[in-house]
């Protein structure tokens, strides 16, 4: 990946005093400033106290716009993120971010069990929803039946329901248990997935909100949808009983970029949304910090614009770029965690097939972008 890469996003963040900083910090830990993250920047920024005892300026604007913190900065969800003044400081008192107005049931976390939960599940998803800005896709909150996102947080509880995880009309449930690491590699190893974390449910499940967005209005991207993912006119509740029955099909390795995503076209549109991601927000990190894995020797040929979708288009050597360096990086980054005795970072191979449906991600994010 070269150094001239520029990531959508940076994640190469520093303090006022010039030390580094990192996405989910409050706090810089050389000099002590208060942090935030700024939602039409896109950055996280070091700040200094303003005219009220609720209200700050960034230290890159002093005297400029004010802001003060979301209602749950001092929770255990360590909320980061700031919100601009919109009149005097008492009607931005108790007020939450944009990421943490999505939410729409909340289990208790008022239960200092519950603590350690609601602090990885709000960390996971303010980066997903940083990303999704950073993309410039729609982020809205969903009131009542309307448009938008909303995330009910759930937990299961003695005689209750069961909380699956899982989309429905832009509502996006979690089964907070996910949030602890060994019932989510309990479940894991149960259902033998090679991968499964936080940020992977909220990045699968926010792609079945985008699909609603970006593909199912849409005559000519959903003919197109179609002839790279499937019809998903197909029954889906069938589709689901039989792979959890039978498990995926022979040969689906060759095809879909994980073996969920052979249930269904919905499922491998969310599959696939959700590594792309994986790679962008990876890609980008990496040029952030100015890795460069151009020198890096790979056990694989890299991919050309014959193995692409659609080598017409504009954005197509631009996205080729980016698997490429994806593919350099993560067999780099899976060496690394067997140099530790970790699990690899990135357990999957890439066939010719989810290559395609990549693209087709890519353009489509990127036709909004310029629509937008």
């Amino acid at each position: 990946m070269p150094l001239t890469h520029i990531p959508a996003v940076s994640r190469a963040y520093k303090c006022q005093c010039g030390r580094p900083v990192f996405l989910r910090n409050t706090q810089c830990v050389n000099c002590g400033s208060q942090l935030g993250y700024e939602t039409t920047r896109l950055t996280m920024t070091a700040l200094v106290p303003g005219p009220a005892s609720d209200q700050w300026w960034l230290a890159s604007d002093v005297g400029g716009t004010l802001y003060h913190f979301c209602v749950n900065r001092q929770s255990a969800a360590a909320c980061n993120w700031i919100i601009k003044v919109d009149g005097c400081s008492t009607a931005n008192v108790e007020k939450p971010c944009l990421a943490c107005s999505l939410n729409r049931q909340m289990f208790d976390v008022s239960q200092p069990r519950n603590w350690h939960r609601w602090r990885e599940l709000e960390a996971a998803k303010r980066r997903l929803i940083s990303q999704l800005l950073a993309l410039r896709l729609p982020v809205e909150r969903k009131i009542g039946a309307g448009p938008g996102i909303a995330f009910d947080m759930l937990e299961q509880l003695p005689q209750g329901k069961p909380v699956l995880t899982g989309h429905h009309h832009g509502v996006i449930t979690l089964n907070v248990a996910e949030a602890d690491d060994a019932h989510r590699e309990a479940t894991r190893a149960a259902m033998r997935e090679p991968y499964r974390t936080l940020l992977g449910h909220f990045r699968h499940e926010i792609g079945h909100f985008y699909w609603d967005r970006l593909v199912r209005d849409d005559p000519v991207r959903l003919a197109e949808f179609r002839a790279l993912f499937g019809d998903e006119r197909a029954d889906y509740a069938k589709a689901l009983q039989k792979h959890y029955a039978e498990g995926p099909p022979w040969g689906w390795a060759l095809t879909y970029i994980s073996s969920y995503a052979s249930t269904h076209p919905w499922e491998d549109w969310a599959e696939t949304w959700a590594h792309y991601l994986h790679i962008t927000d990876t890609v980008d990190t990496a040029a952030s910090f100015r890795i460069d894995t151009d020198q890096a020797e790979t056990e694989s040929e890299p991919f050309e614009l014959k193995d692409l979708w659609r080598a017409d288009l504009p954005g197509a050597k631009g996205f080729l770029e980016i698997l490429n360096a994806w593919v350099r990086l993560t067999q780099v980054m899976n060496e690394l965690a067997r140099s530790m005795g970790q699990q690899d970072g990135y357990p999957f191979v890439l066939p010719y097939r989810a290559v395609a449906k990549l693209q087709f991600i890519h353009e489509a994010i990127g036709q909004q972008r310029t629509a937008g």
